[in-house]
């Protein structure tokens, strides 16, 4: 009756109006899924919960059972169905794009379920063997907080169940990692097994408690976390070395390439596709990676010229590699000069944009249980509610392997102009669902970042030659992964010519060179984002500026760019199409 009765009342009213209230009443709707969702992703993302701000599952660990599996793509097909049913003409233009974005992402997700990464959730990288990590993405500042740590910590022993059957199911099926970038976790998960509870990573955040809580509760909260990792956490590990070093690892694969894997070369065809948000192909972009491998080493000639230098391109790389005036001694030194250099960024930010993030950022160590198998950065995005800022890690092992010439071009990237400022940002946009303002498309935040670096040259970085020459390294760098990634993961190179052909290429250091090939083969497709999202930033750009001449201005280019959080490229372009006409 109720809707009979609207129904009358809409065909008694202007066409306008009937029309806004059909338009709330479909909006209304797809927020409703929205916010469905999102509670659902949270519950099932504690930690990612967590680290946002949503402390409603604090006490949680993911579901990594096939029940729960099972059970999230019950949703996700669930949730597609729902959204089919909206119509898209009765929507205003953002909500028009949410609709979009997020069928997309769901899409994407039902058809990732075919291909079992899950049976891998392990790597060289990160995994069950470095949830000591935890912390540093939590809140812990009052009882609470810490007593939700404890009883998260109570259940690791069943987490490190659910992940052992995991692996037992992906050696079952084929589903397994290459050999030699597991090599490395053994000695990752020793780090976890100690003689006493106080010695183990998870006690340290127990040994600076806030002054705010009582002595008797401080007291209280050491001796629980010290039972619990004695009788949870260390069996737990103990446990899962054991089967980590005896029935797993030897019976990994001893190739490399995704293509190896059940169904591998359509898993590969289907990360390429996900991770840039087009439909290029293996092959394609492998041509493409050539082509820009070629014009960088172009530029490179041209910089050595400048600096004088008279051998070769290989003799200039074996120089910047082993001269020690391109090195500092020890970590402290390295980390003063990324925080001076991020210092030194930060007011020149206002010649590039009119808005900047309220967010603040910090610079710090990348932990040393991983830090020697690991690359050379990485950007860690802030709290949602505020009570944590946004932090680049830096990689202080081996200072020797770190060269200076990277410092301008690396913090450009991974802070400001880069990650921090584009994904501080993108959480400020408060019209938009959380689905976006929280997660996004790594060839747009990838591509931003390398596209910041190159903007250094607009804010009076990179004045030192060897500093330019910096830049064009980790310009080569992000166009050597588009050959080593097709190469190992379709075209079946192996390990040590793409190793090989990176060092041809690039000026870094063995180890740096080596932990990013191993990167690449424990995360395949994912390194092909940073250069096809730049190369279509920069387009973008040359676009605007040609058809505005003298009406461009590069803020509001990249006011525009920013505006929307991490789209895919076809909408980026879409955008900023209509913003050069609006400008016109």
């Amino acid at each position: 009756m109720k809707i009979l009765l609207l129904c009358l009342l809409l065909q008694a009213m202007p066409i306008s109006l009937a029309d806004v209230i059909v338009q709330d009443t479909e909006t209304a709707r797809l927020q409703a899924i929205f916010k469905a969702s999102w509670d659902a992703e949270m519950q099932e993302n504690p930690v990612w919960a967590s680290s946002l701000g949503d402390r409603r599952f604090n006490q949680l660990w993911p579901d990594l059972s096939e029940a729960g599996r099972q059970a999230r793509l019950g949703r996700y097909q669930q949730t597609l169905a729902g959204l089919a049913e909206i119509d898209p003409i009765e929507l205003n233009d953002q909500s028009r794009v949410n609709l979009e974005l997020f069928s997309r992402q769901l899409q994407t997700r039902i058809e990732a379920f075919k291909y079992r990464t899950d049976l891998m959730p392990v790597s060289q990288r990160g995994g069950i063997q470095t949830l000591d990590e935890t912390p540093a993405r939590l809140r812990l500042q009052t009882v609470q907080d810490y007593e939700d740590w404890l009883a998260r910590l109570a259940k690791i022993d069943q987490l490190m169940d659910q992940t052992i059957r995991q692996m037992q199911q992906g050696l079952a099926t084929g589903v397994v990692p290459a050999r030699i970038t597991m090599q490395r976790v053994p000695r990752q998960i020793l780090k976890q097994i100690v003689e006493t509870p106080a010695e183990s990573l998870f006690y340290e955040p127990f040994k600076r408690l806030p002054e705010n809580i009582s002595k008797a509760d401080q007291q209280r909260l050491r001796e629980a976390a010290t039972q619990i990792i004695a009788t949870r956490v260390l069996p737990a590990y103990k446990r899962f070395y054991q089967y980590f070093t005896q029935r797993y690892l030897p019976n990994c694969s001893e190739n490399i390439a995704a293509s190896s894997l059940p169904d591998g070369s359509a898993f590969y065809e289907f990360r390429v596709r996900r991770y840039t948000t087009t439909d290029l192909t293996p092959d394609e972009v492998h041509q493409l990676g050539l082509k820009e491998v070629a014009r960088i080493r172009g530029q490179m000639l041209t910089v050595k010229a400048q600096i004088g230098f008279a051998g070769s391109l290989a003799e200039f790389f074996t120089f910047l590699r082993d001269s020690p005036q391109f090195y500092f001694d020890n970590a402290d030194e390295l980390m003063n000069a990324y925080r001076a250099t991020a210092k030194r960024i930060d007011p020149l930010l206002t010649r590039l944009f009119t808005r900047l993030p309220r967010m603040p950022y910090g610079v710090r160590a990348i932990p040393d249980a991983v830090a020697a198998d690991t690359t050379t950065a990485y950007y860690m995005a802030p709290a949602a509610d505020g009570n944590r800022p946004g932090y680049f890690y830096v990689n202080l092992y081996q200072p020797l392997s770190r060269p200076t010439f990277e410092i301008e071009v690396l913090t450009a990237h991974e802070a400001v102009p880069g990650h921090h400022l584009q994904i501080a940002l993108q959480q400020e946009l408060a019209d938009l669902p959380n689905f976006r303002r929280f997660s996004g498309y790594t060839v747009f935040t990838e591509g931003w970042g390398l596209y910041s670096e190159q903007l250094g040259y607009d804010i009076g970085l990179y004045e030192d030659p060897y500093s330019r020459f910096g830049q064009l390294s980790y310009d080569m760098w992000r166009a050597v992964r588009l050959v080593v990634d097709t190469g190992m993961h379709y075209k079946n190179w192996s390990r040590s010519r793409a190793i090989a052909y990176f060092k041809d290429n690039a000026p870094r250091k063995e180890l740096d060179i080596v932990n990013e090939i191993d990167r690449y083969i424990s995360w395949p497709g994912q390194a092909l984002a940073y250069k096809l999202g730049q190369l279509k930033i920069r387009e973008l750009r040359t676009r605007a500026e040609s058809t505005l001449g003298k009406q461009f201005d590069l803020r509001l280019f990249h006011d525009k760019v920013l505006e929307n959080g991490a789209i895919p490229l076809n909408i980026l372009e879409q955008q900023i199409d209509l913003w050069i006409k609006e400008q016109q």
